[in-house]
């Protein structure tokens, strides 16, 4: 099979499948008479998935289009935010309920989907160089949810996370959990961007740096 048309193949499925996941997980807590849209789109979780979803599918339309500096830097934010989910909800949110009960819409969210995009990042580098001070634009997004959440969360009472209501601790344990998850996207950025940079580099596909 032709390298594009496989990657074509491999977007759209794992989209698709993420995007049913997601699907029957909402129709789960409707039927269930718990279903709270506001609460459940506001999961990290669910937007990280949905934002991979867009840049699979968007990935899998423009297929002939040549690809751009820009593209490659939304790439790489699907990656930190995907690797992110993968990686906080194995070491602080196992056996939590995040709204996500059903086992294998569990698996394919928090574990297969980031998996995929990580994947995808690897089989096809991004063909612009991304440094380092570049790479931490990646931050805006999860910083921004993160005010969201915290002042919503002040409004209304309900936290997507434990380790962000400060009910279990205070704003000082919210904290250090924050700039804790900031110092490990800081990093995590500066590896996307590294790898991405070898490997584009090894198929001799990077060109200029990104401003």
């Amino acid at each position: 099979m032709d390298r594009r048309l496989f990657l074509v193949a491999f977007r759209a499925g794992f989209a698709v499948v993420t995007l049913v996941a997601i699907t029957a997980q909402t129709l789960d807590l409707g039927a269930r008479g718990v279903l709270v849209p506001a609460n459940f789109l506001s999961y990290f979780t669910i937007q990280s998935n949905l934002i991979a979803v867009a840049v699979f599918l968007i990935g899998a339309a423009r297929w002939r289009t040549p690809t751009s500096a820009t593209w490659d830097l939304v790439r790489g934010q699907a990656v930190l935010v995907m690797t992110v989910t993968f990686v906080v909800f194995a070491v602080l949110l196992g056996g939590t309920d995040v709204d996500v009960a059903l086992p294998w819409v569990n698996s394919v969210v928090h574990q297969v989907m980031p998996i995929a995009v990580i994947a995808d990042w690897l089989l096809d580098p991004p063909r612009s160089r991304i440094a380092f001070v570049t790479s931490l634009r990646w931050l805006v997004y999860p910083l921004a949810w993160t005010a969201y959440t915290l002042v919503r969360g002040a409004a209304t009472g309900w936290y997507p996370y434990p380790f962000l209501d400060p009910a279990n601790g205070g704003y000082g344990t919210v904290a250090l959990y924050v700039v804790a998850i900031l110092v490990f996207g800081a990093g995590l950025s500066a590896a996307i961007a590294w790898i991405g940079n070898a490997l584009g580099a090894r198929r001799g596909v990077t060109a200029s740096a990104i401003p």
